[in-house]
C-alpha cells in the first residue's frame, strides 16, 4: 500500500510541524543510503575497479536528481493520463508548481515530499549498477540512468505509490496508478518499485554487457571487506528513513515500521551467517553484510503490513532464500556482479509475496494475508504485481540497454578491463601504494615527476 494511502485529507490542509521535522530527517536518512551504497558497492568490487564503482553511484545520485526535478516526478505523481499508466510529464516540470502552498494536500509540504521521493529513485538507479560492475563505460551508464529514470522508474512509481484522492475545498482532486488503486497491491516503501524494479533491471543490463573478462575461471573476491561492513551499517541506518518516512507523519504507523524494519535487518543477518555455518562451515563478514540488506530488502515493502514476530520470520526467510538465490548466476550463465538480482530482486518477491502470506490486520495497513485467514486473494493480488513490475522493468531495461550499446558502446574494451578500470576512465587509484612503499607518484595533471 502506499504510504499516501493512510493519510486522511482534511478540509483546509494545515502543515504539521512534527510531521515536516520528521519527513526531513527521514529524507536525509534516504540521502546518507547512497554513499552508504557507494561503500558497499566499492568494497565488494576488485580494488582496481573501486573508484568507478563508487563513482557509479555518486553520478546515479546527481543525474536522477535533476531528471526528477525536470520530468520524472511529473511521470510518477501527474494526474493520470488514462487507464493508471503515466502520470502527466508537463504537470510539475520543474517543481516550480508546488511552490506554492496550494499544492499542499497532506499534513507535509508537498516539495518535501517530491524530495524524499526523488531519492528513491536515486536509491533504485544506483542498485542496478551494481550488476554490471567492472566493465561499463561511465558515459553509457550516465546516459542509460538518466532515461532509466523517465522510461523505467518513474511509469512504475506511478502505478505503485500514486494513489487517487478526492477533491476537499482547494484540494482538487487526483487521479494515480493502478496497481494501488485498481489492483490493491500492498506495497508500503517500494518492494516492487525500489527492489523488484532495480533487480529486473540489473538481470536485463548484465545480460546486455555480457561476463566479465575472467568470469567463472578467476576469484573476484571483495578487495576491502571493512568497506562492505561500513557500507551496510550506513545503509541500514539509512533505512529507517525509506521505511518509518513513509508513513510521512511523525506517528504510531512510523513506529511499528521502525520496529519491523529493526527486527528483519537482524534476521536476516542470522539466516545467511546459519546458512553459510551450515553449508560452507564458516560464517563470513561478506555474509553478515548481505544477509543484513537481504533482510531489509525482503521488509520494504511488508514493514507496515506485519507484526514483529512476522518481520522476524520473513526476515529470515528472506536471509536464507537470497544466500541460495546469489548462486543462480553460475548455474545460469549471467555475470551479476554484486549479486544485484539475487539480494534485491529475489528480496523483494520474497517481501511482497510474504505480504499475501504473512499480513496481519493488527499491523497499520489493516490487510490479512493467508496464514491470517485472509485468503488467496492477497497473495494472487501481490504476485500479479511482483510479475508486471519485474516483466516491465526487464524487457524496457533491455532494450534501453541494447539501443545505448549500438549508439555508443556500454562496455569498455577488453585490455582495459583487465588493465584496471579506475586508471583507464578516471585516471585515479584508490590505493597509492607507490607513495607507501617510497617512491613519488607521477602527477597526471602536470605530467612531470614531482621534485622534492
Amino acid at each position: 500500500m502506499s504510504p499516501l494511502r493512510v493519510l486522511v485529507l482534511a478540509t483546509g490542509v494545515r502543515l504539521d510541524a512534527g510531521d515536516t521535522a520528521w519527513l526531513l530527517a527521514a529524507t536525509a536518512l534516504v540521502l546518507l543510503m547512497a554513499p552508504g551504497l557507494a561503500l558497499f558497492y566499492g568494497g565488494m568490487v576488485r580494488s582496481k575497479s573501486v573508484l568507478n564503482m563508487m563513482m557509479m553511484t555518486v553520478v546515479s545520485l546527481a543525474v536522477i536528481t535533476l531528471v526528477w526535478v525536470v520530468i520524472g516526478y511529473s511521470i510518477a505523481f501527474g494526474d493520470d493520463l488514462g487507464g493508471g499508466l503515466l502520470g502527466n510529464p508537463l504537470q510539475d516540470v520543474g517543481l516550480q508548481h508546488l511552490l506554492s502552498s496550494s499544492t499542499d494536500w497532506m499534513p507535509v509540504p508537498t516539495i518535501l515530499f517530491a524530495a524524499f521521493q526523488g531519492l528513491f529513485a536515486v536509491i533504485a538507479g544506483a542498485l542496478v549498477s551494481g550488476a554490471i560492475a567492472d566493465r561499463a563505460r561511465f558515459g553509457a551508464w550516465i546516459v542509460f540512468v538518466a532515461a532509466w529514470t523517465v522510461l523505467v522508474y518513474a511509469p512504475i512509481a506511478h502505478w505503485v505509490f500514486d494513489t487517487d484522492h478526492t477533491g476537499r475545498a482547494r484540494v482538487p482532486a487526483h487521479v494515480g496508478g493502478w496497481l494501488v488503486n485498481r489492483l490493491g497491491l500492498v506495497d508500503f516503501a517500494g518492494g516492487t518499485a525500489v527492489e523488484i524494479c532495480s533487480g529486473a533491471s540489473a538481470l536485463a543490463l548484465a545480460l546486455v554487457l555480457g561476463h566479465r573478462v575472467g568470469f567463472g575461471r578467476e576469484a573476484m573476491r571483495p578487495h576491502n571487506l571493512t568497506l562492505v561492513m561500513l557500507g551496510a551499517g550506513l545503509l541500514w541506518f539509512g533505512w529507517f528513513g525509506f521505511n518509518a518516512g513513509s508513513a510521512l507523519a511523525a506517528n504510531r504507523t512510523a513506529a511499528e515500521v521502525f520496529m519491523t524494519t529493526l527486527v528483519a535487518g537482524a534476521a536476516g543477518t542470522l539466516g545467511w551467517l546459519l546458512l553459510e555455518r551450515l553449508r560452507n562451515g564458516h560464517a563470513t563478514t561478506l555474509g553478515a553484510a548481505s544477509g543484513m540488506v537481504a533482510g531489509l530488502v525482503a521488509i520494504t515493502p511488508s514493514c507496515a503490513s506485519v507484526t514483529p514476530l512476522g518481520a522476524l520470520i520473513l526476515g529470515m526467510v528472506a536471509g536464507v532464500v537470497c544466500a541460495l538465490a546469489v548462486g543462480m548466476k553460475y548455474r545460469f550463465g549471467f555475470d551479476d556482479s554484486l549479486d544485484v538480482v539475487g539480494v534485491h530482486l529475489v528480496g523483494g518477491i520474497v517481501g511482497v509475496l510474504g505480504i499475501g502470506l504473512l499480513a496481519s490486520k493488527a499491523a497499520p495497513t489493516g490487510v490479512d494475508g493467508l496464514l491470517y485467514g485472509g485468503g488467496l486473494a492477497p497473495l494472487g493480488r501481490q504476485a500479479l504485481g511482483a510479475i508486471v513490475v519485474g516483466g516491465y522493468a526487464f524487457v524496457v531495461s533491455a532494450v534501453l540497454g541494447w539501443v545505448v550499446d549500438r549508439l555508443m558502446g556500454f562496455r569498455i574494451d577488453a585490455e582495459h578491463e583487465v588493465a584496471g578500470i579506475d586508471l583507464i576512465l578516471h585516471a585515479e587509484t584508490a590505493y597509492d601504494l607507490h607513495t607507501a612503499s617510497g617512491s613519488r607518484p607521477h602527477s597526471f595533471l602536470g605530467g612531470h615527476a614531482e621534485r622534492p
